[in-house]
């Protein structure tokens, strides 16, 4: 994730690092790194891969792309675009544990660079990048229209964003399912595998429907156009457990902090 941060991103670090949203972050992916792709995986059902795999798709970079997987983790979104086409990744994560789990599974590939940064604040010129990816990111924001602002920034006008997020069924039945699962089954079989994984089981589901609560769909597909993604797409995959966003940096958009 190999450019430093200037002293202003540094600044604006641990300005975030003071928001109980992202000190709980942080704490939730500190002991998760060395089972976190197969856990994540068992505990979906085997439906975040294929996720993973749909927000490469709607991205779909060109030979010889430069793409920002922003909240990269231990790199599953960075490997997948490798193995789509011939592009070059940078990842940025906020954690230094996730993203030992991604130096190790790069080691040695030149494609990749990877760096420890946030999204509200990359470390990144404008339109430096042909298109961006981010998984699981805007549930720990604290601004997630800045955020949004600060991604479409480092992106070229033309250039695909996607993002991947889990969702809530909107279909009675399978939201019933759905609830039960996150209240009830997450806990019990995040506490088989370990401490850790047991806090994700209790905290997945509140946080999941909170952050719906205060930003519905509609809404963040708003927040998309107001920092120039055009052509906004919003993907309910597996009865609407998961939703994978995508948009095209409209032309003309220019720096978008502060906007």
């Amino acid at each position: 994730m190999s450019p430093n941060p200037s002293s202003g991103a540094d600044d604006a670090a641990s300005s975030g690092l003071r928001s109980p949203r992202k000190r709980e972050a942080l704490e939730l992916f500190r002991g998760l790194p060395r089972r976190y792709d197969f856990l994540s995986a068992a505990l979906s059902f085997g439906q975040d891969p294929r996720w993973r795999r749909a927000l490469v798709d709607a991205v779909a970079p060109a030979p010889g792309a430069r793409v920002l997987d922003v909240a990269t983790g231990t790199g599953m979104v960075a490997a997948e675009l490798l193995a789509r086409g011939d592009c070059t990744v940078v990842g940025v994560d906020q954690s230094a544990q996730m993203l030992a789990g991604a130096r190790a599974r790069f080691a040695g590939d030149g494609r990749v660079e990877l760096v420890e940064g946030q999204a509200e604040r990359l470390p990144f010129d404008d339109e430096s990048f042909d298109a961006l990816t981010f998984t699981y990111l805007l549930r720990y924001v604290d601004d997630p229209p800045a955020t949004l602002r600060e991604l479409a920034r480092v992106v070229k006008p033309g250039g695909r964003v996607a993002s991947l997020e889990f969702g809530v069924p909107p279909l009675p039945a399978a939201r019933v399912a759905w609830r039960f699962y996150t209240a009830v089954g997450l806990p019990v079989l995040g506490r088989l595998a370990s401490r850790e994984w047991a806090e994700v089981g209790r905290f997945l589901g509140p946080s999941i429907r909170g952050y719906y609560a205060r930003h519905p769909v509609q809404q963040i597909a708003g927040y998309w156009r107001e920092a120039g993604l055009a052509d906004v797409s919003v993907r309910r995959m597996s009865l609407g457990g998961g939703i994978v966003m995508s948009a095209t940096k409209a032309a003309g958009t220019g720096d978008a902090r502060g906007a």
